[in-house]
């Protein structure tokens, strides 16, 4: 593993209100971004292929500038098919073209169609439902798992807590994104693992830390320092490894690992936070303040 030099923190400085205030004012913020989001497109993200249905074609004698330009579908993305020159071209269902429409306007842009095929919104709706189970289950097993390992209220709400916060900041970024034009992840099966990734992340982390500081011996602030010498060093090579992966992928022009890549580091970047100033505020309230004294 990589070696960081984490630096020691004087965490005497500051109060346990400065030290959880800015974290859960960012999670305040993507949470009013979710809000704000869903009452302007009806759905808390923007929703991909994968859940929303449509029309998938695969072109030839095309560019991407030229497929972006000849359709007034909207276009949920264009990958280019690697030893080719063709593009896998995907449009959201947004029920007033029809795969014959859409042939009919490759064609007369004298595009190649060489393969197409359509996905119903039902098909989409039912992925949307099995993706927000699994990650509802996901999480309601991680708390569960964190309460039976804790056993008390405050350590184990500031684990979950965080992993709450891990996955909302992420998605809030993506709305941001979306609304601001910059580009668009959109929420899709690989981003639905990515968001599964970060519950693992950041339960990780967090137990790293409660176990240090409730479970061994030495000083509060030791136990603190020894624990994220291991943590932010595992965080900060995780972020590293998936930049360069969203990198090398958005070079090759690698589906789908982009999205996942830039979910990761925007949710354990969200994590460093999340862990070193909520969380241990929490815990350090618990040791010194709650029913821990």
């Amino acid at each position: 593993m990589v070696e960081f030099e984490v630096p020691e923190i004087d965490y005497d400085r500051y109060s346990n209100r400065q030290l959880a205030g800015p974290p859960l004012a960012v999670l305040g913020v993507a949470l009013l971004v979710l809000v704000v989001y869903y009452l302007l497109h009806g759905t808390p993200v923007p929703l991909g292929f994968d859940f929303t249905g449509g029309t998938e074609m695969r072109l030839a004698n095309a560019s991407q500038s030229e497929i972006q330009s000849a359709f007034g579908t909207p276009i949920d993305s264009i990958r280019p098919v690697q030893g080719s020159d063709e593009f896998i071209v995907t449009f959201l269902d947004e029920g007033s073209t029809s795969l014959q429409e859409l042939r009919t306007t490759a064609t007369n842009a004298g595009f190649s169609v060489e393969q197409s095929s359509t996905r119903s919104a039902a098909f989409g709706s039912t992925n949307q439902q099995n993706a927000v189970l699994g990650l509802v289950l996901a999480f309601v097993g991680m708390s569960v798992f964190v309460f039976i390992l804790f056993r008390t209220f405050v350590p184990s709400i500031a684990v979950v807590l965080s992993a709450f916060s891990d996955i909302v900041i992420p998605l809030a970024i993506m709305d941001l994104l979306a609304l601001t034009g910059l580009f668009e992840i959109n929420l899709s099966l690989g981003t639905v693992a990515a968001l599964l990734m970060l519950i693992g992340y950041s339960v990780d982390s967090d137990i790293l830390l409660n176990n240090h500081i409730l479970r061994r011996r030495g000083g509060f602030y030791e136990s603190t320092y020894n624990a994220m010498q291991t943590g932010v060093t595992m965080t900060l090579t995780s972020i590293v490894a998936m930049t360069v992966m969203t990198i090398v992928a958005t070079v090759l022009s690698i589906p789908l690992l982009p999205d996942i890549g830039l979910i990761l580091v925007f949710g354990l970047a969200a994590d460093l936070m999340n862990t070193y100033m909520m969380n241990l505020s929490l815990l350090r309230w618990y040791k010194f303040e709650g029913v821990a004294r």
